[in-house]
């Protein structure tokens, strides 16, 4: 019984030493590719979580009373749908990477089954030299040893697909942060708006007013009192759509934090004015470092790299190692048989074998020029993707430069605008001015508070493009970052 555990020992042993250069080989070479092409890690709050954990988690959240912008941007990125599925993708990756590393190791099959003969064995002498029946019993135990590179590059496959994943987060989150942003500022226009419309109202209400004890005691003609009432009106109308604008923009934001339509949440904070401190190379040197689609782009061209290793590792020789224990009888408890020897009732094999494919009319070699022209077209996106990226930001430099002489122009114009109106009020208060000169000066003062909200919304949001543009997370719009 020592014998035969010791030999089992040595044949394990000895399958071992087979398989461990190969392995570790493939495992160093693994390691230092992946050291080499670590990625910028992207910022996962709930990553390791499963995507039902996270959803509880999100519904678990209480429903705030008070958001600013900041707030509004990390609650998104814990609660949104859309980032629980990429952190839910970016997770089963993870798995996908485990998986491919277990191909390197020994894999084991147990078998059972029975063959049966139309006639007892005999010899003849008649005897019998054999069961009628067996019954067998095997445990195989497969090694890997060479496969071509093929294991290496599809361990290596998996780690980039995950980084790959790893990038597409950090791309939906700029999506949904750009997203959030931008509403958030709509939503502060439209406060905005509010506020002049109700003003642009009780001005021509109290003109109205003014209006009426005029005519009442004969001094204006009813001409002025219509038109103050149609321009009174239409303030009232313009008043009714900025506030719809309100509420739509408070829903579409509940919806982008996964919050109740209807939740009465108060979105705080103001549209101002800070000057951006980055000139245009900063910038485009930013998004080329840190794009996240420019990050996926490369690690296509990785990924494909190494599916044209995989596809040419039809070119070597397999080699493999096998260890097989036997336990045969005749009988299902497989105890043995008469008309077996004591090496026929439990026994064990082990050897190694090696294959070879060299011929096949050149198909492996035209896959493998199929998957290289692959690489090249990828590449050819990568160079794509990197010419976009210049692009976008170019132009989120340029909005950005026009809102802020636009936010000039217009305060300008709002000081302006004001002091017309109450010159024609004081004008027309005093009876030398006309009714048409008070109510064009009111609109125009209506129309400039108008542009300078537009203005400085334009300006943020022209700001929160540009840093996705780059590939920044910037969660309360600093332009000092």
């Amino acid at each position: 019984m020592r014998t035969k555990a010791l030999r089992h020992a040595v044949a394990l042993g000895l399958a071992v030493c087979l398989a461990g250069p190969a392995l570790a080989q493939d495992q160093s070479q693994a390691s230092a590719q992946a050291s080499a092409q670590a990625p910028v890690k992207a910022e996962t709050p709930i990553l390791g979580q499963s995507q039902s954990q996270a959803q509880s988690q999100a519904a678990a959240l209480p429903v705030p009373t008070t958001l600013d912008l900041r707030q509004s941007v990390e609650r998104g990125l814990v609660a949104n749908p859309t980032i629980v599925g990429a952190r839910a993708q970016l997770q089963g990756s993870d798995y996908m990477v485990n998986s491919s590393l277990a191909d390197f190791f020994p894999t084991a099959t147990a078998s059972y089954g029975f063959s049966r003969y139309g006639e007892q064995p005999k010899t003849t002498a008649g005897a019998n030299s054999g069961d009628q029946t067996t019954w067998t019993g095997r445990l195989n135990i497969h090694q890997p040893i060479f496969m071509g590179f093929k294991l290496l590059n599809t361990h290596q496959k998996a780690r980039l697909t995950k980084e790959q994943n790893d990038a597409n987060l950090t791309q939906a989150e700029l999506s949904l942060i750009s997203a959030i942003q931008t509403n958030f500022l709509g939503h502060l226009k439209a406060k905005m708006d509010v506020k002049s419309a109700q003003d642009s109202v009780e001005r021509l209400q109290s003109q109205l007013k003014v209006t009426q004890a005029f005519f009442d005691v004969g001094l204006k003609p009813k001409l002025d009192v219509l038109q103050a009432e149609v321009d009174l009106a239409t303030a009232e109308q313009n008043l009714l759509k900025a506030k719809n604008s309100h509420d739509t923009t408070r829903a579409k934001l509940n919806s982008l934090l996964n919050l109740p339509l209807e939740a009465p949440v108060e979105y705080v904070g103001d549209l101002v004015y800070a000057p951006f401190g980055l000139d245009l190379n900063e910038c485009l040197n930013r998004a080329y470092k840190s794009r996240p689609d420019i990050l996926m782009g490369i690690k296509s061209v990785q990924m494909a790299e190494k599916d044209a290793g995989i596809t040419a590792s039809d070119f070597y020789p397999q080699v493999t190692a096998d260890m097989d224990f036997y336990r045969k009888g005749d009988q299902p408890g497989l105890s043995g048989s008469p008309n077996l020897s004591e090496t026929g009732k439990s026994y064990m094999t082990v050897g190694a074998s090696a294959s070879w494919t060299f011929f096949q009319w050149g198909s492996t070699f035209y896959k493998y020029k199929s998957a290289d022209e692959t690489v090249n077209k990828v590449r050819a996106a990568l160079d794509n993707t990197r010419l976009g990226a210049g692009y976008e930001v170019k132009q989120g430099m340029l909005s950005q430069r026009e809102a802020a002489d636009r936010i000039g122009v217009a305060k300008k114009s709002v000081d302006a605008a004001r002091e017309s109106y109450r010159m024609a009020l004081a004008r027309y208060q005093a009876q030398v001015g006309t009714n048409t000169d008070v109510l064009d000066a009111q609109a125009k003062v209506s129309n400039s508070e108008a542009q300078l909200s537009q203005a400085l919304t334009d300006y943020q949001t022209a700001i929160s493009s540009l840093y996705v543009a780059m590939g920044e997370k910037n969660p309360e719009l600093s332009t000092l970052k």
